[in-house]
């Protein structure tokens, strides 16, 4: 049996992620590789020793370093959602504007969603 899925706050998959993925093996290689690519869609420099992430929903270990200053994080945090799609003020204008970079977060936050509105 594979490992249980992991969702971001934002909707982002994290146990698919280039940086978890790299830490939580060990792996060099995708290290390099989502550093790489990370650098060329951001536009940024990002080295691959910063590519290290334990998943932006556990509290304690490391984050890649955009998890400290995400406002989205700090806002799920603040409101003890497990991520925004577990949210009750679904969907917000902050996710709505982080849908317009990564649409593919929408329908997984949608999906959690559902699971809380279902259940009520």
């Amino acid at each position: 049996m594979g490992e249980k899925r992991l969702i971001g706050v934002c909707g982002i998959i994290c146990s698919e992620c280039g940086a978890y993925l790299a830490t939580k093996n060990n792996d060099e290689a995708i290290r390099q590789k989502t550093a790489a690519e990370w650098s060329k869609m951001f536009g940024a420099e990002i080295p691959p020793e910063s590519i290290a992430c334990v998943g932006c929903i556990t509290p304690q270990g490391t984050h890649f370093q955009h998890c400290a200053e995400c406002d989205l994080r700090a806002c799920a945090q603040k409101k003890g959602a497990a991520n925004c799609g577990r949210c009750p003020d679904y969907p917000c204008q902050k996710i709505t504007r982080f849908f317009k970079m990564l649409p593919a977060a929408k329908a997984v936050l949608d999906a959690e969603h559902e699971a809380i509105s279902g259940a009520s």
